[in-house]
């Protein structure tokens, strides 16, 4: 599979859940959902295995379906899990990011940026606690909506707040 074909997939997750499971089951979705976790997240293979290999599992237990819809979960725990370690070790993530743009980053970018890191992660908390719920007690088309969706203008909604942020920042230092 491509990148930009497997890049598709992770995003219609849920829109391919929906749409498909009727007619294929949970267990080939469940499988195909493991595979992409896998694949698509190569920055941490690892666990992101060992996430996909617990989503299996959930289905070896008689849970395929928990372990198909469990999928969003899982992306937000591997991220949770790469923006947190990158605080205890190394660079953190936004900060890499910042450098790209900004090799020479002031203190102040370095704390702001550490600080991002932290929102992300607290981010993928809470998304990954919405995630679960839908998991566990939702119907198929609310799930779908939320992590389909809902979820997805979260991240926007992030993303514009953190950019509008930086810029009236950077507007009063100037």
């Amino acid at each position: 599979m491509s990148k930009y074909a497997s890049m598709a997939c992770a995003l219609m997750w849920p829109l391919l859940v929906l749409l498909l499971h009727d007619d294929i089951g949970s267990w080939p979705l469940l499988v195909i959902g493991a595979a992409l976790l896998a694949w698509r997240m190569p920055q941490a293979r690892y666990l992101a295995a060992a996430a996909a290999v617990l989503l299996v599992g959930l289905g070896g237990l008689g849970h395929a379906e928990l372990g198909m819809r469990a999928y969003p979960v899982a992306v937000n725990a591997v991220m949770l899990a790469i923006f947190l370690s990158s605080l205890w070790r190394g660079v953190p993530v936004i900060e890499r990011l910042a450098r790209l743009r900004e090799p020479e980053l002031p203190a102040a970018g370095v704390r702001y940026t550490r600080n991002v890191t932290w929102a992300w992660c607290g981010f993928f908390i809470l998304n990954g606690a919405i995630a679960s719920w839908t998991a566990l007690y939702a119907s198929l088309a609310t799930w779908t909506l939320y992590n389909g969706a809902i979820s997805y203008g979260l991240i926007a909604v992030m993303f514009t707040g953190e950019w509008l942020v930086r810029h009236q920042l950077r507007s009063r230092l100037t």
